[in-house]
């Protein structure tokens, strides 16, 4: 009930009349059946336009932090994450991962639809990189297809570091399912979910035409953080002398 209060009563319409979102091939959607959106990540805003924009209700993996803030910011942001069907999942590895896999595959076996951002983290830079293997892992063990979808401009609309979106038009365009069953029974061949993931990666630099470089986004954020660390740590007596 609160999903559908927060989709078309409170949120929904005031984001649609603002920002004016279009969405191209939402036929590719099947009306049934459970299924993973694979979207790129540009913006937070993704979360937001993309459940919006699709009859289906949907389940976003979002990371923990969203739910954790304090004040009266990060009421809102959790009360909003919840309201809109999103899960909480903590991103750091071992049993952690374990569980979000978990999560995800309930989700699929309710016939639900699934969100995820294969890159694990936004883009610093609008650039597509590399997936991680988990997406392939779910699809492959809850039998679901898995469909790319490419969100436009919403970089521009709320980069990372800005708190009020501007307002502009935003889209998205849904790409055909992709259907991974030739590989049924290999979910635990690591050489299989490279294979698989590469694939859902392809399919979304071919759909939305951007750059990819194969490498992961966190370790370019990680790598851009250390050298700004670097660039901003004072010159000690030592290295003066």
């Amino acid at each position: 009930m609160f999903y559908w209060l927060m989709k078309y009563i409170v949120v929904g319409p005031i984001v649609k009349a603002i920002f004016r979102p279009w969405i191209i091939g939402a036929e590719n959607i099947p009306p049934t059946g459970g299924a993973i959106l694979a979207s790129n990540h540009l913006s937070v805003a993704d979360s937001v336009f993309l459940p919006l924009m699709i009859e289906r209700p949907m389940t976003f993996l979002a990371k923990a932090e969203y739910f954790t803030g304090k004040g009266l910011k990060g009421w809102a942001t959790k009360w909003f994450m919840k309201g809109t069907g999103q899960i909480p999942i903590d991103r750091s590895g071992g049993s952690a991962s374990e569980a979000a896999l978990n999560t995800a595959l309930q989700v699929l076996g309710r016939d639900d639809l699934l969100g995820i951002y294969p890159e694990g983290t936004r883009s610093p830079d609008g650039i597509l990189y590399r997936g991680r293997t988990g997406i392939a892992r779910m699809a492959m063990e809850a039998k679901v297809p898995v469909i790319p979808v490419v969100m436009v401009d919403t970089d521009t609309m709320m980069p990372i570091g800005r708190s009020i979106p501007r307002v502009m038009r935003v889209g998205m365009v849904i790409g055909e399912p992709l259907d991974f069953s030739r590989y049924e029974g290999m979910e635990n061949d690591r050489y299989v979910l490279r294979s698989v993931t590469d694939e859902i990666m392809v399919s979304l630099q071919q759909l939305g035409q951007q750059k990819y470089r194969d490498v992961y986004a966190s370790s370019v954020k990680k790598q851009r953080s250390s050298m700004d660390d670097a660039v901003s740590e004072p010159v000690t007596d030592a290295v003066a002398g």
